[in-house]
């Protein structure tokens, strides 16, 4: 993943339909442990990479602050995105034979150029 949806987010439906990979949930789905707003699957988020020059749902979103960057989804920070899975934060997909979708069965691309500062800084995407 690279993005995620802070609890800024109004539910306003903007963001979902500009995700060219299907990466956003509405609140009140099942996948999403979200129950208020919505929720970037982090098994699943490009952030637009070869897709736009910027995050699409960044650019839809009319509230400042609802989507902010989040660590690359890459087997360096595997340990990351486990233990916010098992914290609740994130739902990641478990598959039927590989198991649990985290960065060290399957990494997604990044944008090389958000800094990991910034990163953990939980930037507004909006921003960039």
């Amino acid at each position: 993943m690279a993005v995620r949806i802070t609890d800024e987010c109004i539910s306003c439906e903007a963001c979902a339909s500009e995700c060219p990979v299907a990466a956003i949930l509405e609140e009140g789905n099942e996948k999403n442990p979200n129950e208020d707003y919505f929720y970037v699957k982090p098994e699943s988020c490009v952030e637009c990479v070869e897709h736009a020059d910027a995050p699409r749902c960044a650019e839809a979103c009319p509230t400042e602050g609802a989507i902010v960057w989040d660590m690359p989804y890459t087997e360096e920070f595997n340990d990351y995105y486990a233990s916010r899975n098992d914290e609740g934060i994130y739902k990641i997909r478990e598959h039927k034979k590989k198991g649990l979708m985290l960065p060290i069965v399957k990494s997604q691309k990044f944008n090389e150029a958000i800094s990991i500062a910034q990163r953990e800084a939980a930037e507004f995407v909006q921003e960039f």
